[in-house]
């Protein structure tokens, strides 16, 4: 194990300050908690961490949207209240892109911009799990985002959920299905690609979703906050296949929600884009008359619970949204290309954790290796995921542990790429390297 007196941050500081956060463990800490312990380690010791904690861009946010944003606010936008709706350009071009970049066709009212997904996940698990009195809630497929879990938590819903890890290919239908013939789930939500551990569903899963989501009548919650973004196929062509994989193909019990966060860089406006299926936006569900004065699902989303959460997005983002898609549809602007770092730099990444002795836990898809993106996972041998990311914290490494993303994988982590510099990889090899040698048996 680590010499006290050599990690390459202050053993005594870093114990200090883990006693001051009243953390009763690092790798049971929230992204945030782990965040603002690892700001006040950088603060007392002057030593920079290799931060891999926080999934948010390390890129700079694409200039369409910051013209378009300021040509709004200089035509006196803010003083206008936006329709809960949105305005009709970032409609219509949200729109164009789900055609484009899915080959799917949605009428122009089920596509809404919204506060960050994050606002279109809380509405969704809000309205879509009152449909049915009888029903209780959500579906995880796991592992996934821990805040949607807290949303739900906070709505006072119930859920279900379970580890993918073992369920993969044709496994998925006899799981799925055991937890759906219950009668009791209203939704499910999955991230493709997932965070934190980039598995991508393939063809044959996407299908077996939306068979059953059909068979049972649940609505689909596909979380496409990494829209295009698994680099082994070019999903960058509008109009044009490859177009990235959606459960929408096989059913029409389906939202979609789509960030601008990661594949546009535009996380600080909080905005991105809900888009629901034609079938889900028109179904009466009568249950809805408990909570709202509509018992259509696309007037109960948007005239109660949009409405009651914000009214409606702000304004001028909503104008960088448009002009952004705009440019993507029109084929001017390659979205893929701008955020290909991201996967450059996780190859570099992850063979250097490899070198030391470290392990990739989610490592395939089905048969195929993993794609290099945004995030990975890793584990180290004879470590549980809480004691690794509790003796990493001394070598200036930060992540999260995989067991607050609904992961059954108890060794695992998670890694974020984003804001890890590329000037930054000599001090993660000297510090994994260093991590290696106090801890190999």
């Amino acid at each position: 194990m680590r010499n006290m007196k050599e990690t390459p941050i202050d053993f005594s500081i870093v114990n200090q300050k883990i006693k001051e956060s009243l953390l009763p463990s690092i790798g049971k800490g929230s992204i945030r908690e782990i965040k603002k312990l690892i700001d006040e380690i950088e603060k007392a010791t002057g030593d920079k961490f290799v931060r891999m904690e926080m999934g948010i861009p390390g890129l700079p946010p694409v200039k369409i949207g910051i013209e378009a944003e300021k040509k709004a606010l200089d035509a006196g936008i803010p003083a206008i209240y936006p329709d809960i709706f949105g305005i009709y350009p970032v409609k219509s071009e949200i729109q164009r892109f789900v055609k484009m970049f899915l080959n799917i066709d949605v009428h122009i009212e089920g596509c809404l911009p919204t506060v960050g997904s994050m606002q279109g996940s809380f509405a969704s698990f809000y309205t879509l799990n009152r449909m049915y009195k009888e029903r209780e809630g959500t579906l995880f497929i796991d592992p996934g985002f821990p805040v949607h879990k807290q949303q739900i938590k906070i709505m006072g819903h119930g859920y279900r959920a379970f580890d993918v890890y073992n369920y993969r290919g044709e496994k998925l239908r006899a799981k799925l299905e055991s937890m759906l013939e219950t009668g009791k789930v209203s939704t499910i939500i999955y991230s493709n690609p997932n965070n934190p551990s980039w598995i991508c569903f393939t063809e044959r899963e996407l299908k077996i979703i939306g068979e059953l989501a059909t068979k049972y009548e649940v609505i689909v919650l596909e979380d496409l906050a990494y829209f295009g973004m698994d680099f082994r196929k070019d999903y960058s062509k509008p109009g044009e296949p490859p177009y990235q994989p959606t459960v929408a193909n096989y059913t029409d019990n389906y939202v979609l929600l789509i960030s601008s966060s990661k594949v546009f860089s535009y996380a600080g406006q909080r905005i991105g884009m809900m888009v629901i299926s034609d079938k889900v936006f028109d179904t009466k569900a009568p249950d809805l008359l408990r909570y709202y004065n509509f018992d259509t699902v696309g007037r109960a989303m948007v005239f109660g619970t949009l409405y009651a959460l914000s009214s409606g997005t702000a304004h001028t983002p909503q104008y960088a949204l448009a002009a952004i898609l705009k440019s993507v549809n029109d084929g001017e602007y390659n979205f893929v290309e701008g955020v290909k770092e991201y996967g450059k730099k996780a190859a570099i990444m992850k063979d250097m954790f490899l070198s030391n002795g470290f392990k990739i836990v989610y490592d395939k898809d089905e048969d195929n290796p993993i794609a290099n993106g945004f995030y990975f996972t890793f584990s180290y041998p004879g470590l549980t995921g809480e004691e690794l990311l509790s003796e990493l914290v001394y070598y200036g490494i930060s992540a999260i542990s995989l067991a607050i993303t609904g992961s059954e994988r108890i060794e695992g982590a998670r890694a974020c790429v984003s804001l890890v510099s590329r000037e930054q990889f000599p001090d993660l090899e000297y510090r994994l390297k260093k991590f290696h040698e106090d801890h190999q048996k």
